[in-house]
């Protein structure tokens, strides 16, 4: 998909009508030659505005529509008092950068949500039963539909979990997926993330934030609400951590890298939120393949983890050598199935871009079905015959490393010059 995706504030017109107001995008700056418009019923310039954006000026009227300054200032103070912040890594001894967020927020219509939800659905079992199949027979691998080096190279894969099952069935319960929409107005799935995705807190803040500021709209427009979803994974994850005889109800924290980490304010924020204790690799040890919760009256068991840690961070002993964030044993605790962690160690290999392109066939194999919400077109260089025919079209793509840690940056094919080609 060569279109871009619009999400710029809507600059609509109000116009008087003899029943109720009208809305244009008459004296909106004109869009991006290829991308849509989120606001527009159509690509003409001046067409009315979606049904969505309609309902919400009609809600926001005359004096709410000029007094959006003020609505934006209060925005930046909510963020600021709240203190919702995203740290950066190269400046960890500066300032923390607050939280970026828009004033108006990104409408989704129940007609588009309808069509993403069952496809993210679809999407979150396929690859739960794609790392199901690699860490089991790997009848994929057998059968060629993924390349082996796609997944054995990918320093995400772990070796160490071949074989491994984990408790309560599932290896994901949690994934994000990054959505664009095109020309065409058709949503597509550009990246994914399962190794530890992050964004749950800061929906929350970012729902609360902006419902305060036009909570007309938010009681007109019969907007979905959140906290269902979140009981829903706590209840989850509570249900299927394993407990033995006589300790109680299953205790689950969250694992954060602590408050260095870019996202530490939204793992605080969910922890409070979920009701979870929030810890630190520090704050736990393992004992008689056992995970354990060093308190003030002792050791407590913990019997579930949701863990905001990386993958290579989480075992000194079996991954990384120097980490100071995991727990030294915890691989040996999942082995044994005592603990149940979300997610499961291992899953970082399908966040890998070049996985998108196999995924289709994926579907049909492991599911039976197509895949209901299509990928940003993609294709793995890895094969000669592919790597010959991108080449031909190299000016019109992006080309990214397949593994992270490369040291390789995105190349953006329109951007180089005949040379480069």
């Amino acid at each position: 998909m060569r279109g871009r995706t619009s999400l710029g504030p809507p600059r609509a017109a109000l116009l008087p009508s003899p029943t109720r107001p009208v809305l244009r995008a008459a004296h909106a700056a004109p869009g991006l030659p290829g991308a849509c418009q989120e606001t527009e019923a159509s690509e003409a310039q001046g067409e009315p505005l979606t049904p969505e954006w309609t309902d919400f000026f009609n809600l926001l009227g005359r004096d709410g529509f000029d007094d959006l300054t003020h609505r934006a200032a209060n925005l930046q103070r909510q963020v600021r008092d709240n203190g919702v912040t995203y740290n950066v890594y190269a400046d960890a001894d500066g300032p923390q950068r607050p939280w970026s967020l828009d004033l108006f927020p990104m409408m989704i219509s129940s007609q588009d949500w309808a069509e993403i939800e069952p496809g993210i659905q679809q999407r979150a079992r396929l690859l739960d039963l794609v790392m199901a199949d690699i860490y089991g027979p790997q009848d994929l691998l057998a059968k060629g539909l993924l390349p082996s080096a796609l997944v054995h190279a990918h320093p995400g894969y772990l070796r160490g979990m071949h074989g491994v099952k984990p408790v309560g069935g599932n290896y994901l319960r949690i994934a994000a997926f990054d959505m664009a929409r095109g020309p065409d107005g058709r949503w597509s799935v550009v990246s994914q993330r399962t190794q530890a995705p992050s964004g749950l807190g800061y929906l929350l803040e970012n729902r609360l934030t902006i419902s305060r500021l036009f909570p007309e709209a938010f009681r007109e427009m019969n907007v979905q609400r959140l906290a269902d979803a979140y009981k829903s994974l706590m209840d989850g994850l509570k249900a299927m951590s394993p407990t033995q005889h006589g300790e109680g109800d299953s205790r689950v924290v969250l694992l954060t890298p602590g408050p260095y980490n870019e996202t530490y304010f939204e793992h605080a924020y969910l922890a409070r939120f979920l009701g979870l204790t929030l810890v630190e690799g520090s704050d736990l040890m393992v004992k008689g393949d056992r995970l354990y919760l060093k308190t003030l009256r002792g050791l407590e068991p913990v019997h579930g983890l949701l863990k905001r840690l990386d993958d290579e961070f989480l075992d000194p002993l079996e991954l990384r050598a120097d980490s100071t964030l995991g727990v030294p044993g915890l691989l040996q605790v999942i082995r044994a199935g005592n603990v149940l962690v979300t997610n499961m160690p291992g899953s970082a290999f399908l966040e890998s871009s070049a996985l998108l392109g196999f995924l289709p066939a994926l579907s049909r194999h492991l599911l039976g079905e197509n895949l209901a919400l299509p990928s940003l077109a993609t294709w793995w260089c890895g094969e000669q015959a592919v790597l010959h025919d991108v080449l031909r079209q190299l000016r019109h793509c992006v080309i990214k490393p397949t593994f992270p840690g490369s040291g390789q940056a995105s190349v953006i094919g329109p951007g180089l010059s005949e040379r480069a080609l």
